[in-house]
């Protein structure tokens, strides 16, 4: 029997899954078969992207289940990012519809912003990925067109029914009391890099103020950025075996990776972790069952770093976005 997920309803009035599966680094090789897996396992949120490079696949996943009755759409949230390249007004709407025919599906649950730059258009049928493009120099280009412009493009998304939520990724806090300055539709998500090395307590804050929901993602912090052979990550001491989490998973019986997700979904931040491993499918569902107490949750809080592994400039980009 697969684990039942929580809620949370977002300031639209729709139900978002607090545990979703995310599609992050999914190869296409095997994309299809584990977002098809997941589902199986229970897997209601399915959390893609334009820069993944995988949402034929995903879409293929989820498909099959749809076909043999598993889930029907309705069941299913189904979130993707709109990338950087295509930040002019005029780009949002064709991309998007473009990502809804690779899907397969009618309508996105939620889009995000994935990142607050605006680069120069880059055609995908020429180029695919196209990730941070930048000059001979290796500098990140980017274009004239302001968030507001995106923002409001994105809001037409909306109004003809291609999405349900529109939200942001990777925002701080001034451009978000900017965007809500304009927005005609609200942010309903934000999503961010959220784990104990990077707790961002304001941030969260500022989200909770503004009844933003949020959602997690590298919540396991460092590991995920090991197969990039990255230095930071690979120098950070793992959180799977840092003592807090060890002996904290140790009092509830569960695995420092179950600890590390259900210190987000106990305060009602969404998390969104990935596995090929049943057994871990079926542990990173079952997160809700068990509840951390305040001091435990402080504790883990109080391994804060502010080490944030998703940052442009870690890449060699001179994108210094979270300056």
């Amino acid at each position: 029997m697969a684990p039942s997920t929580p809620t949370t309803k977002l300031n639209n009035g729709h139900e978002m899954p607090l545990v979703g599966f995310g599609l992050w680094k999914v190869s296409n090789d095997t994309c299809a078969d584990q977002v098809y897996n997941a589902i199986k396992h229970g897997y209601r949120l399915l959390d893609g992207a334009f820069d993944y490079t995988n949402e034929v696949e995903s879409g293929q996943g989820l498909a099959r289940a749809i076909k043999e009755g598993i889930v029907k759409r309705e069941d299913m949230f189904v979130t993707s990012k709109l990338w950087n390249t295509f930040h002019d007004p005029d780009r949002v709407e064709p991309v998007c519809k473009q990502q809804l025919a690779e899907w397969g599906i009618d309508y996105f649950d939620l889009y995000l912003m994935h990142f607050p730059v605006a680069q120069p258009y880059v055609d995908p049928a020429k180029k695919r990925p196209i990730g941070f493009t930048k000059d001979d120099a290796g500098n990140v280009l980017q274009s004239k067109t302001t968030i507001q412009e995106t923002w409001q493009a994105m809001e037409k998304l909306v109004d003809n029914g291609l999405v349900k939520s529109i939200g942001i990724s990777n925002f701080q806090g001034s451009l978000i009391m900017d965007l809500l300055r304009y927005a005609r539709i609200r942010p309903s998500v934000l999503q961010v890099e959220h784990h104990p090395y990077l707790v961002q307590p304001q941030l969260l804050e500022l989200a909770k103020i503004e009844n933003i929901a949020v959602t997690a993602y590298s919540s396991f912090g460092p590991v995920s950025y090991h197969e990039l052979d990255m230095k930071k990550a690979l120098d950070a001491p793992l959180l799977f075996e840092n003592p807090v989490i060890k002996k904290v998973a140790e009092a509830h019986g569960k695995t420092p990776a179950q600890v590390l997700l259900r210190w987000s979904t106990q305060r009602g931040i969404a998390v969104i972790p990935k596995s090929n491993n049943p057994e871990r499918l079926h542990q990173n569902l079952d997160v809700n069952s068990f509840d951390l107490t305040e001091e435990e949750i402080n504790e883990i809080s109080g391994l804060d770093r502010h080490l944030r592994f998703n940052n442009p400039v870690d890449y060699g980009r001179s994108l210094l976005i979270f300056a």
